[in-house]
């Protein structure tokens, strides 16, 4: 009776989720700050609590390895997505999980998002805060609907929010758009919001509509 209630109690341990696999964007250098890499270690564990598989971009180093090490140690299945001409660059030593090579940084984006059932930014540079950037827009199209969370560890995007904060102020943006991005300061915290997220901004075309259009770009392709 009481290994019976052990491993029931040991099979409910994992945390619930609706997600299976997370794609983070992150950079591939580790700051200047203990924080960003506290951080992005605390984030690979909640997803190891969860049993939730990492997509990333493929980097060993940086907050890229802090994140795919803890991830895969502790588990779960971690893909790396990299462009054929960054592997000499984002990759030192062992590579970590499974790697998949792209063509080009368009391929690799493309790859991740079709991946992932949701997106999280811990801190980065242009590479990172472009590729958050670009999964908020294609929220607002219409091109998913997958939660897009942001780890804003010590208030590292607080400059990147007050300017979509004047792109609203502006009429650059709607209200309802604003609010596409959900945001915390510790993984747990943004984990739990992401999992009651649901989208409540206008689209400018349903998914359908660009699923539609990419058979029909991959059929001429001749892709699968």
């Amino acid at each position: 009776m009481e290994g019976s209630i052990t491993a029931s109690s040991s099979s409910n341990s994992a945390k619930k989720t609706r997600f299976k696999k997370i794609c983070v964007f992150c950079g591939s250098r580790a700051g200047c700050k203990p924080s960003f890499s506290e951080a992005a270690l605390q984030l690979g564990k909640q997803l190891v609590e969860r049993k939730i598989d990492l997509v990333y971009g493929g980097g060993s180093v940086g907050l890229m390895g802090l994140i795919s090490q803890t991830v895969f140690s502790g588990g779960c299945h971690v893909l790396g997505v990299i462009p054929k001409a960054l592997m000499s660059h984002e990759i030192s030593g062992k590579t970590i999980g499974e790697l998949k090579t792209v063509a080009d940084m368009h391929q690799r984006k493309s790859e991740m998002a079709k991946q992932a059932d949701a997106f999280i930014a811990l801190p980065g540079g242009y590479g990172t805060m472009e590729e958050l950037l670009e999964v908020i827009a294609w929220a607002q199209l219409g091109i998913h609907e997958k939660p897009v969370g942001l780890l804003n560890v010590d208030g590292y995007y607080n400059s990147l929010l007050a300017l979509f904060d004047k792109g609203v102020e502006e009429g650059f943006i709607d209200d309802s758009a604003r609010n596409i991005l959900v945001m915390a300061d510790n993984a747990e915290e943004l984990i739990k919001k992401m999992e009651v997220y649901a989208p409540v901004h206008d689209k400018v075309a349903p998914t359908q509509s660009w699923e539609v259009d990419q058979l029909v770009e991959n059929a001429t392709s001749g892709e699968p």
